[in-house]
């Protein structure tokens, strides 16, 4: 696995996996995969201290919504791993809990450079998955947390 900050670029640009989340514009707060298979996924974003970042308040962006990042995370593998098995539609899928949440930090507008999004797939069925995340900015861990997500039945 690269180190954080590692200068080595994404091996998915976000180019690469926008039309398969629901997440569009400046919503779309991942900017590539460096790594993922079958269990995991390594993606990275510089979003954080966008001026303009959608989750921005008065004071800042909150270190909460680093959970987001974990979360779109999930969709992202979720999502290729449904390619690589031969999807050619993105499944719809609602986040219904996070649990387990813990944060280091209070805002992230304020950390320079990257942050390095990880998330592992605990379990994954036609009704849903649960995944674990944590997000590190310069090899320190800043977040963690599991997400339970379900994936509504075909109407």
């Amino acid at each position: 696995m690269l180190m954080p900050d590692s200068p080595t670029p994404p091996t998915i640009d976000k180019a690469g996996f926008a039309s398969l989340v629901p997440h569009a514009g400046d919503m779309c707060l991942l900017d590539g995969v460096v790594a993922f298979d079958d269990n995991t996924i390594h993606a990275i974003s510089t979003t954080h201290v966008a001026a303009n970042h959608p989750l921005r308040g008065p004071r800042g962006l909150h270190a909460v919504h680093l959970a987001e990042y974990g979360a779109q995370a999930t969709a992202v593998h979720g999502a290729l791993r449904a390619r690589a098995s031969g999807a050619t539609q993105p499944r719809p899928g609602m986040l219904v809990s996070l649990r387990g949440v813990k944060l280091a930090v209070d805002r992230i507008d304020d950390l320079a450079g990257r942050l390095d999004v990880f998330a592992e797939c605990l379990l994954a069925d036609d009704a849903g998955a649960q995944y674990t995340f944590r997000i590190e900015h310069a090899g320190r861990e800043i977040a963690s947390g599991r997400a339970a997500v379900i994936h509504p039945a075909a109407p």
